[in-house]
This record gives structure tokens, sequence and C-alpha cells, in this order.
């Protein structure tokens, strides 16, 4: 079974903001025991963004003001006690890269996952009914930020990051922690038979992450699940990986979807940054 993720709606002193606010924000259980590490899920409450936006979008690449993406921004970042330098938000695309931050070389800018060891540099990535993954591994003190929308769990992103932790950084994945953010839940993400045959072509376990709606009869595919299966090959041990129980699509009040509201729409961010010692 799952464990399902203990949210925490508002983290004291923090997350506090430069209107003496505290911004929402969501955490994993098996990650927050570390204090080493500083991690977040943001909602969309918090910010200035309007609209489709409203509030606290915090991705430049959906069509909001930009000016208020650069507050909102600095909201979070002040909450987190870093520069807006010292937060790195890829460009992604969907995509299975994974790229490398590091003091000497900036990563590849159109990337889907993240790992660093720098210490004082948050990474995140964005999301609005995608799959988020957070990964610690203490014994190395690296860590990552994984965006896993439908195309990048096929291409087993989440796999290939945890092979460049293992195989080039030397990290143990029996001592790693990883955390799954909210997404679409599994009642409601309903894909075309050619999506569901294109993860069985890919070899994924279909019993296990679909099932059939019951009155349209097309297919329904957990991403979570997708995904905790791809941590769970590569090493992990289930007791370290916690599910968010979280559907963004069914929340619209708490939460971005671009698939209820288009994709010129708000997003959330997903980070997490090792502490300067």
């Amino acid at each position: 079974m799952n464990r399902k993720m203990r949210m925490t709606n508002t983290i004291g002193t923090m997350m506090k903001t430069p209107d003496n606010k505290h911004l929402p924000i969501l955490q994993f259980s098996v990650l927050k025991e570390y204090s080493k590490i500083v991690h977040f899920m943001t909602t969309r409450h918090g910010g200035v963004s309007r609209g489709k936006y409203a509030s606290l979008n915090l991705s430049e690449y959906c069509g909001d003001d930009p000016a208020a993406v650069r507050q909102n921004r600095e909201k979070l970042c002040t909450a987190l006690g870093i520069s807006p330098a010292d937060l790195y938000v890829p460009h992604q695309v969907h995509g299975d890269r994974v790229s490398l931050y590091e003091a000497s070389a900036r990563p590849a800018e159109d990337a889907d996952a993240l790992i660093t060891g720098e210490q004082g540099i948050c990474i995140a990535v964005s999301t609005a009914d995608c799959v988020s993954v957070l990964l610690y591994a203490p014994d190395k003190e690296m860590v990552a930020a994984i965006h896993a929308g439908w195309r990048g769990t096929l291409s087993y992103i989440v796999a290939k990051t945890l092979r460049r932790m293992v195989d080039e950084l030397a990290c143990d994945p029996r001592r790693m922690r990883a955390g799954i953010g909210p997404s679409i839940g599994a009642d409601v993400f309903e894909t075309g038979e050619e999506v569901y045959d294109a993860f069985a072509a890919a070899g994924m376990d279909m019993r296990a992450i679909s099932k059939r709606n019951k009155t349209t009869g097309k297919a329904l595919i957990d991403l979570k699940e997708a995904n905790r299966r791809q941590l769970l090959d590569s090493g992990l041990t289930e007791a370290h990986i916690e599910v968010s129980d979280v559907c963004t699509y069914t929340r619209p009040d708490d939460f971005f979807s671009a698939r209820r509201s288009g994709i010129n729409s708000g997003r959330m961010l997903t980070g997490i940054m090792i502490k300067n010692s």
C-alpha cells in the first residue's frame, strides 16, 4: 500500500512572506524529518496573479503577467530565505532529459529533471496535473526534482534520474527518500487507446497502473503508481516512498489543473534545497 502524505497547510516561521503572512505549502513527512534540507509543494494560494492564474502562479511559461510571476517568486524565495537568483526552475518540455546543477556549470535550460548537491540552491519543477517527484540521498547529500507528465512517465524519467544519481554520483538507493506530489488522480486521468498502448509497449504493468472507466470504457492511468513503481524498481525501499493522495483536477480551488483550465493557466512549484552549512 502507498504511504499517504500527511499534509500541512502552513509552515510557521519558515514560510513567512514579506507581508507577514504565511504561505500555504505542503510537505512530505518522509523528507521533513531531515534538518539539512528544505522542501515544499505550493498551492494556488498566497500570490498576486489574477484570473486563471490566481493567485500564486509561479511559472514564467504559461502566459501570466511576468511582473506578477516575479512578485510571486519573490514571496516564495523570501519565505525560503534565499534570493530569487538561487531558485532554479528549468524550461520543461515533457521529455526525459536529466540535468545536473553544479556551481561550475548551470544545467541545460530544457530539462524535466534536475539533480544538485549545491548548498543554498533550490531546484524546482512546475506542475498543474503532472506528477512531481522529490528525491533526497542523505549518504551523498544530493537532491533531485523531477517533472513526470504522462510522456515523462512513459519515458521512465524517474528511473533515469535515479540511474544517474546511482551510477555517476554513487548514491545508495536503499537510503534514498522520495515524495510523489499532488497530480491528476487515477480516477480522472482518462486517455485514448494510443496512450494506453504506448504504456503497455513500454513494459508498464497495466493491471497495476490502469483500469477502465465503467461509463465510457476508456482507459484510466494512475501516473503516481507508475512512478512509484519506477522508484521501487530502481532500488528504493517502499517505506521510504511517500505518495500524495491529492488530485489536482478535483480540487480546483486549491490547485492548478491544466486539464480543467487549459494550458494558459497557473502552475505550482515543487522544490527542494540543501541548506547552507
